[in-house]
């Protein structure tokens, strides 16, 4: 499912779920359920607020080719008049714009809003209920949870809404969203919490679903309850034609808070990072590396960074994280990104059987990105192998150099497989590089089959083996038959 981000974003296909009622059905409660009491009026909750939420229009240069243009000669009687009047058929500029909303945090003029309401503005304009007008500057934004802090320069201090616990918030809660939709300037539209931590596209999301009317516009303005306390950002919706259908999107307040707070003090974001890659642990994964249950993130690369420098190897399940369990990767991802950069936390790992702990010191998320960018442009080492379906040859210097390797890239390729074979289905296709199997490493066929036969005295219905394809890893389990 892909949402629909509010500016100029690109309509998506819907289905509707339909689901027969039955009436009739009495459902005797032996008690009363506890919920919020719905409120008569939303009036004085609007008016408490209204002050703190403002309109954002942004503008940017936009270059135009319009056509080839014209080769004036120079001394030509034309040569004044184009110098003076343009060039008509060279490229011309028109100025976009962009409506949307955001909020003050604080009275001295902070404003919350979405990145991709300010994104490549060359202007950026706040409009006040009072019909006061700002010009803003950027303070620092997170595309990875699509949030912006602007500031404007104040002469007294400015109404303003505060955080709430957006993690207290309940399905079926009241709720209210403020903004600028489809650039009608200030409006209030109310529903309730639809659904909690849903996530898009990104990561970091967590997103509080509402059924609260959103519409373009309202992007970047506030999600409050009922104590007008913002527990979200409204951000996306799920919609056929760009108009709400009542189900909306907003990050939720336990995220933005963080990041914004991140911004205002840096001017950037500073998440924790871990230096592993991981996937998720699958059921047939957990059972081929003795897992009583499918929880945790299974490593599959560690690059250069803190996992590496503590000990931590590919095959790894990382099981818990500054003592508490990892329940998936979403969850390891999250916590490591909260961590405060420089920290260091205990990791316990699966590893042949037994969990191990190490000691690592958390490094600063966005630097190591820098770094892995700049190499994105060398060669990583892939992996091969064969069996259970697989026609693998070990790795010859002809093949490492078909296949981009090292020189002393071990492991068995993939030449070719069964199409109605498990590993055919599980994803496994010719090129493809094994270089594990059972969590060691097999350079021919004879460790292959060596792996499959102490798998199979373990009492494991399973092996788990670890490929790469293009340079990137990955796990598969295949039964042992």
């Amino acid at each position: 499912m892909k949402a629909e981000f509010f500016a100029e974003g690109a309509r998506k296909p819907f289905r509707v779920l339909a689901a027969t009622v039955a009436l009739g059905l009495a459902v005797a409660l032996s008690a009363p359920v506890p919920g919020q009491a719905r409120p008569d009026s939303f009036a004085d909750l609007a008016e408490q607020v209204s002050d703190a939420v403002v309109n954002i229009t942004t503008s940017t240069t936009i270059e135009r080719p319009t056509g080839p243009g014209l080769a004036i000669p120079e001394g030509t009687p034309f040569e004044d008049f184009f110098r003076e009047f343009g060039n008509p058929r060279g490229p011309q500029q028109r100025r976009g714009r962009a409506l949307g909303s955001g909020f003050v945090i604080s009275g001295d003029g902070f404003i919350v809003t979405n990145n991709h309401v300010i994104e490549k503005a060359d202007e950026i304009l706040v409009e006040f209920t009072d019909g006061r007008e700002l010009v803003a500057e950027v303070v620092g934004a997170d595309p990875k949870t699509d949030l912006a802090l602007l500031k404007v320069a104040v002469d007294a201090p400015l109404p303003f809404v505060a955080w709430g616990d957006s993690d207290a918030a309940r399905v079926g809660d009241w709720v209210m969203v403020v903004g600028n939709p489809l650039g009608q300037g200030f409006s209030v539209s109310a529903g309730i919490v639809s659904a909690r931590e849903r996530a898009l596209q990104g990561i970091y999301d967590d997103y509080i679903q509402t059924d609260a009317a959103i519409n373009r516009g309202n992007s970047g303005g506030p999600l409050f309850n009922m104590e007008g306390e913002v527990i979200g950002v409204n951000t996306a919706i799920l919609s056929p034609d760009g108009g709400s259908i009542g189900i909306g999107f907003a990050m939720s307040a336990t995220v933005a808070s963080r990041v914004v707070d991140q911004l205002k003090e840096f001017g950037e974001t500073r998440r924790g990072w871990l230096g592993v890659n991981i996937q998720e642990v699958q059921a047939d994964v957990a059972e081929a590396v003795g897992l009583e249950s499918a929880a945790g993130a299974l490593v599959t690369d560690v690059p250069d960074g803190p996992a590496l420098a503590a000990g931590i190897e590919v095959g790894d399940v990382i099981r818990s994280f500054d003592g508490a369990d990892v329940v998936d990767v979403r969850d390891l991802v999250s916590r490591v990104g909260n961590t405060e950069i420089g920290k260091k936390v205990s990791v316990v790992v699966f590893r042949n059987g037994r969990n191990l702990t190490f000691q690592v010191e958390v490094g600063h998320r966005e630097e190591a990105e820098v770094v892995l960018a700049s190499l994105d442009g060398e060669p990583e080492r892939p992996r091969d192998g064969e069996v259970l379906g697989l026609s693998m040859s070990p790795l010859t210097d002809e093949l490492r150099a078909e296949l981009g390797l090292d020189d002393d890239a071990g492991g068995l390729v993939v030449r070719d497989l069964d199409r109605n074979s498990e590993a055919f289905m599980k994803g496994i296709r010719p090129g493809d590089v094994v270089y594990e199997a059972g969590q060691e490493k097999v350079a021919t066929l004879e460790d292959f089959e060596a792996r499959i036969a102490e798998a199979g005295k373990a009492g494991r219905n399973s092996i788990l083996l670890f490929i790469r394809r293009a340079g990137q890893p990955r796990f598969v389990a295949l039964t042992l038959g």
